[in-house]
């Protein structure tokens, strides 16, 4: 019997349902385990390894030694800042990085035979007795290579320019002037001693099993002061591009998934009802009911075998091209997909035919033989309820096991459920509301909404799968176009990319001055005095010893001032003070308050230097700190700190090639620390370029499923209408009246379908950029005409393409065909 449906044409839509379903969810699933496989590797890269341990104070040797039994790689580093001086006159405030050998355990070290000169991959770090200085100190202490230089009570050879190290953006002690040299060389400088402010750093790289042992013999062996990175917490930003890409490409598998029972259950709604009246005969010839389910039961399962394999190669297929096309964006190559897409793809296959395609033909075997010789009697196909719950149940788990995110998943389904309760009542209202203009329109128009109204509930139900499929499609554009641009605001072209700190009062004109002079686009300069919350409405707050790092404890804080709300804050609770009050208040940031356990009109006892300060919360505020804009997490009015010693700090930017700028800046200023982040800058921006890269992939992919399910639901009613062109034909009607009245009809479909997709679109973005994905929702206006145009041009061009036959093919054909 599949031999010859398949002859006659009977399972094309199906198999091609079928297999384009599973190669879409098996294809998206390979191809975003692959990719976030790669993306976590060259995320790893930032911190130099997979797994960093970060500590004031040195770390205790059998940590490494643990993880060497485990076979996982280990290096250190020591960053710390210190005068490097080449004689009694130049001398430069630089950050010092002394790094073990084997590292880089992750990424790439790169130095230059010359200052500025191309950069070339390193095997290692620096020799013993040598260091790499950055380029710009050649020029402020007046060495060349060969010449030697001293940190502390150590001399070295200049053997090389530093250019980039992969853990540069780690803190800012290694952002300013840099200096590598061997971490055995650390004791000769006698630089390091008791008190002294370093960032010991020790690196572990491995495999993912091997990780995870060592992450849990490691956790509860953690003391004060010591902390266990990874991308997520090493690079704040770089992790919230990735969490929010991750999400992106869960929910466009997702949507696949859902896509994919949509077409397939219109695909087998469609093959049984084809297959009713061949039922009926066998029937009539004696086949039970019992016999005609067993039999279209195996069928089923072959076809569901031989479909889901050709979807697995053909979605095996589709994440290779992609990585063709994309692996030379990727610095890193990806590994395996392993067994798991796969899986998905043979559940979603079996679970779609049991849940889609089974229920439908199972109620063949109920079909009467009596259609043999009776034609009007009605088809025993129609879904119940039950078929509709069935298939809710069916998608809400698969989704729910794709994306394990009950938020992105309830966003989803509310999503479908707004355009399935108000499609039917707007399409039944708007489709019966045509009967008046259909009465005193011309021949096409009458033609066409007469179609309208004969089949007006089939009708209803086709505009809210086409609402369905439009309105997924619509919400991944949406947060596509979101995510990208939240990610272009954040890092424009002129990020800043350098910071100044300890800029004394009378140096405030002077460096405000110097950046004018040379064209520098800065921020404002904001005042800055470091201080420490002691006490919460008159309760003392332990100390992190006594604490440990979670829950309310005593912090220390940058404090600034302002009579304004800053540029970037938004608040939350309270509300901002007049201009020029004296009055002891303070604003805090979101989560340093929650870290508190503060809240407005909660007293704060502070501790400013060895004076004490007492103040009331007058708001909180939240910050973006993937910004690169100077944030504070206590902002006060000018008055209240006013008797406080201030040094003052700003951000600024500055091309690659204005870089000598911060030579006279320094020579002018010594005392000042500029911290540069370019680096960083750049490898967000690379980073994020990728992952919008992979974005525009998966939502090609996604567009095709969308297509399929536009594509069946059109096929899903062709047969009636070319039933009734035919008919037209027979009587003389002309091709453009046909076709035109065809037109119309999927027209007026596609324009109903759209609107209410576009309505359920924007609903279903909002909850998941404020709920799932933690973003601003910003109101498209492009979104209506787009909407609405997409499916009057979809529909009515899928329609007249798939009914073309009837005016190609003589009318007897066609019939003699249905």
């Amino acid at each position: 019997m599949l031999a010859r449906d398949w002859r006659g044409g009977e399972l094309g839509i199906l198999v091609a349902a079928l297999v384009l379903a599973v190669a879409v969810v098996t294809g998206i699933s390979a191809f975003t385990t692959r990719l976030q496989s790669a993306l976590e590797q060259e995320s790893h890269r930032f911190l130099a390894a997979d797994l960093v341990v970060r500590s004031g104070r040195d770390i205790p040797a059998q940590w490494a030694g643990r993880a060497e039994s485990l076979s996982l790689s280990t290096a250190r580093t020591l960053s710390f800042p210190s005068m490097v001086y080449a004689g009694d006159e130049a001398m430069v405030l630089a950050s010092v990085k002394a790094v073990s050998g084997g590292y880089p355990l992750r990424g790439e070290l790169t130095f230059s035979e010359q200052p500025f000169g191309p950069a070339r991959p390193a095997a290692g770090g620096p020799a013993p007795g040598t260091v790499w200085l950055d380029s710009r100190l050649f020029a402020l202490l007046d060495v060349a290579i060969g010449d030697r230089v001293g940190i502390g009570e150590a001399t070295f050879e200049v053997v090389a320019a530093a250019r980039t190290e992969p853990d540069q953006a780690a803190g800012f002690y290694s952002m300013g002037p840099r200096v590598l040299m061997h971490y055995d060389d650390i004791p000769a400088t006698g630089v390091v001693q008791p008190g002294s402010r370093v960032e010991y750093r020790q690196l572990y790289a491995g495999e993912p099993a091997a990780r995870e042992a060592f992450e849990a013999w490691l956790k509860p062996r953690l003391e004060s002061g010591q902390r266990l990175l990874d991308v997520e917490q090493g690079q704040p930003g770089i992790g919230g591009a990735l969490d929010r890409a991750e999400r992106f490409l869960l929910l466009a598998g997702s949507l696949a998934v859902v896509l994919a029972g949509v077409a397939i259950a219109l695909a087998a709604r469609r093959f049984s009802e084809r297959h009713t009246d061949y039922v009926a005969i066998m029937k009539s010839l004696g086949a039970s009911s019992g016999a005609i389910n067993r039999l279209y039961g195996k069928s089923l399962l072959i076809l569901g075998l031989v479909a889901t394999g050709l979807g697995c190669v053909a979605g095996w297929g589709i994440q290779s091209v992609f990585f063709s096309l994309f692996g030379d964006q990727l610095p890193v190559t990806p590994g395996p997909a392993g067994p798991r897409p796969y899986a998905v793809g043979f559940a979603t296959a079996f679970t779609c035919l049991l849940c889609f395609a089974w229920p439908p033909l199972r109620r063949l075997g109920q079909a009467s033989p009596l259609r043999v010789l009776r034609r009007d009697m009605p088809r025993e196909s129609r879904r119940t309820l039950g078929d509709y719950l069935l298939g809710l149940v069916a998608v809400t788990a698969l989704m729910w096991w794709y994306s394990g995110d009950w938020r992105l998943t309830g966003a989803v389904l509310l999503g479908l459920a707004i355009t399935i309760v108000l499609g039917m009542g707007l399409a039944l209202t708007l489709l019966r509301g045509g009967r008046l203009v259909g009465m005193s329109a011309g021949s096409i128009w009458r033609l066409a909404l007469a179609g309208l109204q004969r089949r007006g509930a089939a009708n209803a139900l086709q505009v809210v799968i086409f609402a369905m499929a439009i309105m997924l499609l619509l919400v991944l554009v949406l947060v596509r176009t979101s995510l990208i641009r939240e990610w272009q605001a954040q890092l424009p072209a002129d990020t800043p990319n350098h910071f100044m700190l300890n800029i004394a009062p009378q140096e405030v004109q002077d460096v405000e001055q110097m950046l004018r002079a040379n064209s520098v686009p800065s921020e404002a300069i904001y005042p800055m005095i470091r201080g420490r919350v002691m006490s919460v409405n008159g309760v003392d707050l332990p100390t992190r010893e006594d604490a440990g790092e979670e829950g309310p404890r005593q912090r220390g804080a940058n404090f600034t001032w302002s009579d304004t709300v800053p540029a970037g804050n938004k608040l939350v609770a309270g509300q901002w003070w007049s201009a020029g009050t004296g009055e002891a208040l303070v604003s805090l940031e979101e989560e340093f308050a929650e870290r508190l356990g503060a809240t407005v009109g909660d007293r704060l006892g502070l501790l400013v230097g060895a004076r004490p300060l007492e103040v009331t919360v007058a708001s909180v505020r939240k910050l973006d700190w993937q910004s690169f804009q100077p944030n504070f997490f206590m902002v006060f009015p000018p008055r209240v700190l006013a008797d406080f010693q201030a040094t003052f700090m700003t951000s600024f930017h500055l091309d690659p090639t204005e870089k000598p700028f911060l030579n006279e800046f320094i020579r002018r200023f010594p005392t000042i620390t500029v911290i540069e982040m370019d680096v960083v800058v750049e490898q967000v921006r690379a980073i994020v370029d990728q992952v919008s890269a992979a974005i525009e992939l998966v939502l090609a992919v996604i567009l095709a499923a969308g297509s399929l399910v536009l594509v069946a639901g059109v096929q899903a009613s062709v047969d009636a209408r070319m039933h009734e062109s035919s008919i037209l034909r027979a009587l003389g009607a002309r091709r453009n009246l046909i076709l035109g009245g065809l037109a119309i009809e999927f027209a007026a479909l596609g324009l109903f379908a759209g609107l209410l997709a576009t309505v359920a679109a924007e609903f279903s973005v909002y909850v998941l950029q404020v709920w799932v994905m933690d973003m601003r929702y910003v109101p498209s206006p492009w979104l209506w005409p787009t909407g609405i145009v997409l499916g009057v041009v979809l529909i009515a061009g899928l329609g007249v393409y798939s009914c073309r036959k009837v005016v190609a093919s003589p009318p007897l054909a066609v019939l003699r065909e249905l």
